[in-house]
């Protein structure tokens, strides 16, 4: 396959990169530094604020991945993430690529019922924009991106790295834990997940969970 990978030198974003070069995929990384995070791949540079650019970027690419993460300079990330993505959505559309996969958030995954973990007593203040940010996003797609094949992939609510294991389990829109309540999956086997759903597109129009 060939891959565009916005985002791609974060701490998810490279993972994710690192995982498709190994599967063989042409991954072309694009980040704002225009940086590589690993060998065998094209790196880009480009803001994502710039549907033009990430239109020329995403043409003639099988698929778009996305790990764009909100602003983390303390200031509210919710309108400049979610204009951020509008402007990514509106360069795909541009490039005729029709899949689109994005690293989402755990925050707007369900605890119970009509029940969202970010709207819990106990969700961390420090960590709180950020989600509401990321379930901005998940609504954007659900209400305006019909004309593309997206999918939203959310982690477990503890996503850092880790061992690559190659064992999780796949979800929806409930949160995953496991037998002692826990909710986690390390990077490497997110990004495991993430290039799965790349490579299957066996969920369209819909959001994923990973967790142990």
């Amino acid at each position: 396959m060939k891959i565009v990978l916005f985002g791609a030198t974060g701490m998810v974003g490279s993972r994710i990169a690192a995982e498709a070069v190994s599967r063989g995929h042409r991954v072309t990384a694009v980040s704002r530094s225009g940086g590589s995070p690993v060998p065998g791949l094209v790196a880009a540079a480009a803001d994502c604020s710039d549907p033009v650019k990430v239109g020329e970027l995403a043409t003639g690419q099988d698929a778009v991945a996305s790990a764009l993460v909100p602003p983390r300079d303390g200031s509210d990330p919710q309108v400049p993430f979610l204009a951020l993505n509008e402007s990514l959505v509106a360069g795909v559309r541009r490039s005729g690529t029709s899949r689109l996969v994005v690293v989402g958030g755990a925050g707007s995954l369900e605890v119970a019922p009509g029940e969202a973990l970010v709207d819990q007593p106990a969700f961390p203040d420090a960590f709180r924009g950020e989600a509401l940010a990321h379930r901005d996003l998940l609504a954007y797609l659900r209400r305006e991106a019909d004309d593309l094949d997206w999918t939203y992939v959310s982690p477990g609510a503890e996503l850092g790295p880790g061992e690559r294991t190659g064992t999780f389990r796949i979800g929806g829109d409930r949160l995953l834990t496991d037998e002692f309540g826990n909710s986690r999956v390390s990077a490497e086997d997110f990004a495991i997940a993430f290039v799965d759903e790349l490579e299957s597109g066996a969920h369209p129009r819909s959001r994923i969970s990973v967790a142990y």
